[in-house]
């Protein structure tokens, strides 16, 4: 059987599995008010894809992805993702949600073969955007592309949307709100000092558009040992750099990755249960282990004799010396015509500009909690405190009350929720509870009109006539 007759077979067994599976098959959400959503979703990546399949499983089903990619845009795999493959293990699962006709592996089989997945080694990142662009399709879920969201707003009970698109502003109210944003969701990508003082053009971080052709005969500076700074580096040698030399802080390079460890039902699906102190220790531990480059990343760049790396090296100044970039490091200057950070990402909720106007009203962890000394971690203690169906509490009560209404399933929710949705790894136990705390929300501001439901309910079971039953 074809590729292409394999998969429609495939989409013919997702629709059967979804029907034996839709239970209860009743609608329970009282109809919404013109031109409001349920629940609006921010972001068509792996995050929102599933947030929504789950919603609409759960009989939630006036919702909408909103993203800013024009329709047929691409995601984040085949933009700034520059690695070959996933990080993860090829048989992860999560956007499926327990529906095994809608597995990646279950894709893969029907596209590929099963020799082919079986000799698979971990799944290419393209493919993952196909295996994702397959399953938005197939569930015909509501995305709407080309709606970059601009503010968020409060209109009485709901929240307020505003997008810019190709046809001007779009406004749209919601109940709900959920930000699928990613791993700079909550914050921004960093471009730490000294860096900052250099020329625009002279320094690009791993997670922007890169012209690598632009960089072919050039010598480049790599700051930091990450994957993604791996993968950059060696998506320049590949693109015909002349020569790329890495600086890392540490004088060790990290070789164990606490995401290895993490993949298991304990944390994965427990760790939201912890106390605080204990959540703190996790994370901050995860935070400051960091992640090694997979051995795949090293292997691509190690036997180029334009690679070299210099461990104990954290930049200490940074300047121009005609057109060429000079930083300062412990161990000796270093020349180069550009930079490429690999510096990471920031939890910073006023540096979104739709969070901005209320941030200063978003309890943060360092308001609801002292770590012991010695125990301090800069990270965490700007991450946000979450309630346990993902939304955003106040600082103060009362001052933005919209806050309780927005849910954040991006990478900051981490220490709060645990490995939840940024990460494929997590989505198999946040996105469900992350939908069962809005729908318990939801059922709880109706309340009682379900309720006057339940007392109006007429519908006959017994329908044969009772002997010697009294007549009302």
């Amino acid at each position: 059987m074809s590729g292409d007759a394999a998969l429609a077979t495939l989409e013919r067994g997702v629709r059967q599995q979804l029907e034996y599976l839709d239970y209860p098959s009743h609608a329970w959400m009282p109809p919404a008010a013109a031109g409001v959503l349920d629940v609006a979703i921010i972001g068509a990546g792996q995050t929102g894809l599933a947030t929504a399949f789950a919603l609409r499983r759960q009989k939630v089903g006036h919702i909408a992805v909103f993203d800013r990619a024009a329709p047929g845009g691409t995601g984040v795999w085949t933009t700034f993702a520059r690695m070959r493959t996933l990080r993860t293990p090829k048989h992860v699962t999560g956007p499926d949600l327990g529906v095994p006709a809608l597995t990646p592996r279950a894709f893969f089989e029907a596209r590929d073969g099963a020799e082919a997945w079986a000799s698979l080694h971990k799944i290419g990142r393209e493919d993952w955007q196909r295996y994702l662009d397959w399953y938005s399709r197939v569930l015909d879920l509501p995305v709407r592309h080309g709606h970059a969201l601009t503010a968020i707003e409060q209109d009485g009970a709901l929240v307020r949307l505003r997008f810019a698109t190709p046809q001007g502003e779009a406004v749209v109210r919601a109940r709900r709100l959920v930000l699928a944003t990613g791993m700079d969701g909550s914050g921004a990508w960093v471009t730490p000092p000294p860096f900052d003082t250099l020329p625009a053009e002279k320094v690009l971080h791993t997670a922007q558009e890169i012209d690598f052709a632009g960089l072919a005969g050039k010598r480049l500076l790599v700051i930091g040992a990450g994957a993604s700074a791996f993968d950059n580096l060696a998506t320049a040698l590949e693109a015909g750099a002349g020569e790329a030399k890495m600086l890392v802080r540490r004088p060790l390079m990290p070789r164990v990755n606490p995401f290895r460890w993490m993949e298991q039902a304990g944390f994965l699906g427990q760790h939201h249960a912890l106390p605080d102190l204990l959540k703190w220790r996790f994370t901050r531990h995860i935070f400051e282990l960091n992640q090694p480059p997979p051995q795949e990343s090293w292997d691509r760049v190690a036997s180029d004799p334009r690679f070299s790396i210099v461990m104990g090296a954290p930049v200490a100044g940074a300047r121009m010396v005609g057109d060429q970039v000079e930083l300062e490091t412990p161990k000796g200057r270093f020349q180069a015509d550009a930079v490429i950070l690999g510096t990471g990402s920031t939890f910073n909720l006023g540096l979104r500009p739709e969070l901005a106007p209320f941030a200063a009203h978003i309890r943060l962890w360092r308001d609801a909690f002292t770590p012991p000394p010695g125990e301090e971690s800069a990270l965490c203690a700007v991450s946000p405190y979450l309630s346990d169906d993902f939304s955003f509490q106040e600082k103060q009560p009362g001052m933005a009350p919209l806050l309780t209404r927005i849910h954040c399933i991006t990478y900051a929710a981490t220490l709060s929720m645990g490995l939840s949705g940024a990460s494929i790894s997590g989505m198999k136990y946040g996105v469900p509870r992350l939908v069962d705390g809005i729908c318990r929300a939801l059922w709880r501001e109706d309340a009682e009109l379900h309720l006057a439901a339940l007392r109006g309910f007429d519908l006959l079971e017994l329908t044969s006539v009772i002997p010697g039953e009294a007549a009302e």
